[in-house]
């Protein structure tokens, strides 16, 4: 059975590409400053998703790219959507195969990165990806108003059909 958080995880996923809709490759490259533009957004979110579930659950890295433009701090770049969409894809299904696997003896555990300067366990990895997620999403909708794109969505999705509460 599917772990509840990675359900939730999945759920945000699906909204975070739902405020995608629709979207122009060349609204997608703009910028408002100081923030990135949609399409870098996107590659981060796969930096980040590749950095914990990838890279530090399974010691992978599907696209190096990724890691190096993508990640905290990385300088701005207005990359194409379609590039960064395809490489969402391909490191979330590569992700889906280590969160199907969770449970909560794996989410208890602790990770302690190499430099040996912080640790923390996975499931605070997992929520943090989480609410990363909503934080994009939240951005990225505020810069598609700021372009004045039309029929965006204004409210989340069906969260009690998709994604309820549940206990572990």
């Amino acid at each position: 059975m599917t772990y509840p958080l990675v359900i939730q995880l999945r759920f945000t996923r699906r909204e975070f590409q739902r405020a995608l809709e629709g979207l122009s490759e060349e609204d997608a490259r703009k910028r408002i400053l100081p923030m990135n533009c949609i399409s870098w957004n996107v590659g981060h979110l796969a930096w980040q998703e590749q950095r914990y579930f990838l890279s530090f659950a399974q010691d992978k890295i599907l696209i190096p790219r990724i890691q190096e433009e993508f990640r905290y701090g990385a300088p701005a770049s207005t990359p194409a959507l379609a590039e960064m969409q395809e490489a969402w894809q391909t490191i979330t299904r590569a992700a889906d195969e280590w969160l199907d696997a969770l449970t909560t003896e794996k989410l208890l555990e602790v990770y302690h990165h190499p430099s040996g300067e912080w640790s923390t366990r996975y499931g605070n990895l997992l929520q943090r990806v989480i609410y990363h997620y909503w934080y994009h999403t939240g951005e990225n909708m505020a810069i598609r108003q700021s372009l004045k794109n039309e029929g965006l969505q204004d409210f989340v999705g069906n969260i009690d059909d998709e994604a309820p509460y549940r206990a572990e």
